[in-house]
């Protein structure tokens, strides 16, 4: 028991190592985006908009203040979960979208959540947001992120 216990440890240790990279959100060593990893759920092909909706992305805005702002910063730095900016650059529309509707299958299932669970030492709780609501967290995201 006591070496499967310092097993445990150490990979949990590895993982935090590896995702604590100049106090980044990302548990990678790269800043590219792995396009071929849309994560689990429903969400397979998610349309952007060019330009930004702003009134979605002031929709995404309210949910962040009412749903998101307890947790996560709009910066690259850790609160309780990780920060925001750059999310919108190392992960897929669709992750971002299977993340937020999926999250208890994401978190349990999906190697990339698992790795930034370890990394946050806390297990995001589903917030029960809708697909619609999802979309305009994800347009919030992308402005963060500068995107236009």
């Amino acid at each position: 028991m006591k070496n499967k216990f310092f097993s445990v440890l150490v990979v949990c240790t590895l993982f935090f190592v590896a995702g604590c990279n100049n106090n980044t959100s990302d548990n990678s060593n790269s800043n590219q985006k792995d396009t071929t990893d849309k994560g689990i759920g429903k969400f397979k092909d998610v349309k952007l908009n060019h330009p930004l909706d702003e009134g979605m992305v002031a929709k995404g805005e309210g949910i962040f203040n009412a749903k998101c702002i307890a947790c996560h910063k709009l910066t690259n730095e850790k609160l309780v979960g990780p920060g925001f900016k750059g999310v919108s650059d190392k992960r897929t529309p669709e992750w971002i979208m299977n993340f937020i509707t999926n999250t208890n299958v994401m978190l349990d299932s999906d190697l990339v959540a698992q790795q930034l669970m370890v990394v946050c030492l806390s297990r995001m709780p589903n917030q029960n947001l809708s697909d619609e609501e999802a979309r305009h967290m994800l347009e919030f995201i992308r402005k963060n992120d500068g995107k236009n």
